[in-house]
């Protein structure tokens, strides 16, 4: 099942780089290498995560408390050395994100099959969002919090995303009611987490919330959607089925 699963991923990788490669071909040099690196990033990001996942769940686990500790720090820090404090919405911030940190802890300690359903889910929707996005995406829904969200690119994304829960449905329930209703989700969850990530950083008047990760930006800038979306797992499988 695992080399069907991966073959299927692969098969996601191929044809987002085509979409990037079609999306680049006709910018700057400069710009385009910028996207090849992220898109590389990500390959890389991925594939740790998926591996980790189906070979040693409990290096994931390992690795959840180091996304949400490098995760915290950033959103910490970004505030400290900011000349806007906005006192108040950064301690609303500071307990959202805790809420949904300890949601994504909870989510690492689940059966790796359903851990690996929800990354899955939330790494297809938050790709192919980028590509149909860049691809199709004209009307912009959050233009003053992410300019880049467009309605092409969450329709896309959205609609990949819960079309390949009919594909990857064994390691949840099967083509059934639970598995679309755990995909739709996360892809809500995955959404309203990177939107959230993108308002605090407009709060606060920056562009990303380090550089630590190329293409990327910062871990929160790259795993907002993964803390998010796999917080609504743990609280799916925990209280609503």
């Amino acid at each position: 099942m695992i080399k069907i699963i991966y073959a299927i991923i692969f098969t996601y990788f191929v044809l987002g780089g085509i979409g990037f490669y079609l999306i680049n071909r006709k910018r700057e040099p400069e710009v385009a290498k910028k996207s090849y690196t992220k898109f590389a990033s990500y390959f890389l990001i991925i594939h740790i995560i998926f591996f980790s996942i189906i070979i040693q769940p409990e290096f994931f686990r390992f690795l959840s408390v180091g996304i949400i500790f490098c995760s915290t720090f950033e959103l910490v820090r970004l505030r400290t050395f900011s000349l806007a404090k906005k006192n108040a919405f950064f301690m609303l911030s500071l307990l959202i994100f805790i809420f949904l940190a300890a949601g994504f802890f909870i989510f690492s300690g689940l059966p790796w099959e359903v851990m690996l359903f929800v990354f899955l889910i939330l790494s297809i929707f938050d790709s192919f969002s980028q590509i149909s996005g860049q691809l199709f995406g004209k009307k912009k829904i959050f233009p003053t919090i992410s300019p880049n969200k467009t309605l092409g690119g969450l329709l896309g994304g959205a609609i990949i995303a819960i079309a390949s829960s009919l594909l990857l449905g064994n390691l949840y329930e099967g083509v059934s009611l639970k598995t679309l209703s755990m995909a739709i989700g996360v892809v809500f969850f995955a959404f309203l987490g990177d939107l959230a990530a993108s308002y605090y950083k407009r709060k606060y008047r920056v562009k990303d919330f380090s550089n630590l990760i190329p293409g990327h930006g910062g871990f929160l800038d790259r795993f907002d959607s993964l803390i998010a979306g796999g917080a609504w797992g743990a609280f799916y499988i925990y209280l609503l089925s």
